[in-house]
């Protein structure tokens, strides 16, 4: 777990994404697009790090691969949903399959985008996720 301007919760100036995928690769392209778009990033290899770090923060968005070992995205989603944990969460996958798509946003994800990632596309769909965090935390 990785996090670029690291701050506590209560003084943190830009919203936090998480970014959950085994692919380091996949992580570190990401972490650089969101930190330019003054963005403050964690990155996780597995949904379990990433359930573990939610007793010392909570994200405002999350990007999540559908497929990763262990606990899968779409498990995550689940999860997610039975804790009432309302964090907008934007699946991303490398097999972009209509079954797998209907499951995830039927789970409660925000948005379903195919790899490799469209960048302006991915950014939207976190500016759209922010805007429903911020509505969800002023309730």
């Amino acid at each position: 777990m990785s996090r670029q301007h690291a701050k506590s919760p209560m003084v943190q100036s830009h919203p936090l994404i998480a970014v959950i995928d085994d692919e380091d690769t996949i992580c570190r392209a990401l972490k650089r697009l969101l930190v330019t778009s003054n963005l403050d990033v964690m990155t996780f290899s597995s949904a379990e790090l990433f359930l573990q770090s939610l007793a010392l923060s909570r994200p405002d968005c999350v990007v999540l691969d559908l497929h990763l070992p262990g606990m899968n995205g779409l498990d995550l989603l689940k999860w997610m949903s039975r804790e009432d944990l309302h964090i907008p969460t934007i699946v991303i996958t490398g097999q972009d399959e209509q079954r797998s798509r209907a499951s995830c946003l039927g789970a409660g994800a925000l948005d379903y985008l195919p790899k490799p990632l469209d960048h302006q596309r991915l950014l939207q769909a976190i500016s759209e996720a922010l805007l429903r965090s911020r509505a969800t935390r002023i309730e």
